[in-house]
């Protein structure tokens, strides 16, 4: 029976081993072809120092209202391209991207605060308002930029003076189970976790074409805009962080206390974040109105410029800010 017992715990401790030392030994070959975010950027482009990161961010118009545009995840400030300028006759317009995207800088190492998770982004976006004194803004959240501006309006309601989440990633955009986050932070899944961001490198135009109602009208310099930032140093290790850190924040426990100037706006065949949740959201957020735009998907600000402009200035006016 000793000797049963003995050989038992032998293979036990083999398949310990296997599956503690397995992911060390998969190769994770350094990227090629990468380049320090600045290298990438535009000639319109800013670069500013919050928190400790390097933001990249662009402006265009002076004056109030001030409109802070905050991108999905896999995107960057370049989804807002097509409105930022017609956005700008009406105030001053400021998109920046968010830690893992775009073209702000990827840290690999931190004290205190995960960079990358949702308490960060709030911190982030309040450390800019301060920097360029902006009191109170009109926040635009697309996807999961509408969770970001959702989140910190519930912080600091009086830094908001109006909130228009266009197709919020809410009800299905909280991040992984609570459960799994301490299986994705060893140091295992660290190792390979890189390999599995890199999965976006094919999958990424795929879910691009899928976020609009009429992937043909996706040119090669919309898609180059969107894959850019695979040339940035460290996006594979970035996202896997990003990935680990985000984490439900219980908005939808927290619907009701959202005060007016609450807009909401959708595609109308957003196979993303299916229409249907931010026709609930809408119902679930007092006085919210809203706003379908025919013929578009998940990014209609992209897709169908016009029209979301034209949504946009009605809610400005009804807003009374300019």
């Amino acid at each position: 029976m000793a000797k049963i017992i003995r050989a038992g715990l032998i293979v036990v401790l083999f398949l310990l081993a296997i599956i503690l030392a397995g992911p060390f030994l998969v190769p994770v070959p350094p990227l090629k072809g990468t380049v320090p975010p600045k290298q990438l950027a535009d000639p319109d482009s800013h670069f500013v120092e919050i928190n400790g990161l390097n933001v990249h961010y662009k402006t265009a118009g002076t004056g109030d209202p001030v409109f802070i545009l905050l991108h999905g995840f896999g995107a960057s400030l370049y989804s807002w391209h097509a409105v930022m300028d017609p956005l700008s006759k009406y105030g001053t317009v400021f998109a920046y991207d968010r830690p893992a995207f775009g073209l702000t800088e990827r840290p690999l190492k931190w004290k205190g605060l995960d960079p990358y998770g949702p308490e960060a982004n709030v911190n982030l976006l309040l450390g800019l308002m301060d920097h360029f004194q902006i009191q109170q803004a009109i926040l635009v959240g697309n996807s999961a930029g509408g969770t970001v501006a959702m989140d910190f309006t519930l912080a600091h309601p009086d830094r908001v003076r109006g909130l228009v989440l266009v197709d919020p990633a809410v009800y299905s955009g909280g991040g992984l189970p609570d459960w799994i986050h301490p299986v994705l932070g060893t140091p295992e899944m660290n190792h390979i976790g890189p390999l599995i961001a890199r999965q976006i490198e094919t999958g990424g135009p795929d879910l691009i074409r899928k976020a609009w109602h009429d992937p043909s009208k996706i040119s090669p310099e919309i898609m180059a805009g969107y894959t850019k930032p695979l040339r940035a140093e460290n996006w594979d290790i970035a996202l896997w962080f990003f990935t680990v850190a985000s984490h439900d924040t219980g908005l939808t426990h927290r619907l009701k206390e959202f005060a007016p100037q609450v807009w909401v706006i959708t595609g109308d065949d957003d196979r993303i974040v299916p229409t249907a949740q931010s026709v609930r959201l809408a119902g679930e957020i007092p006085g919210a109105p809203l706003f379908v735009i025919k013929d578009a998907g998940h990014v209609p600000q992209e897709e169908q410029p016009a029209l979301f402009l034209q949504v946009f200035y009605s809610i400005v006016k009804v807003a009374n800010c300019c």
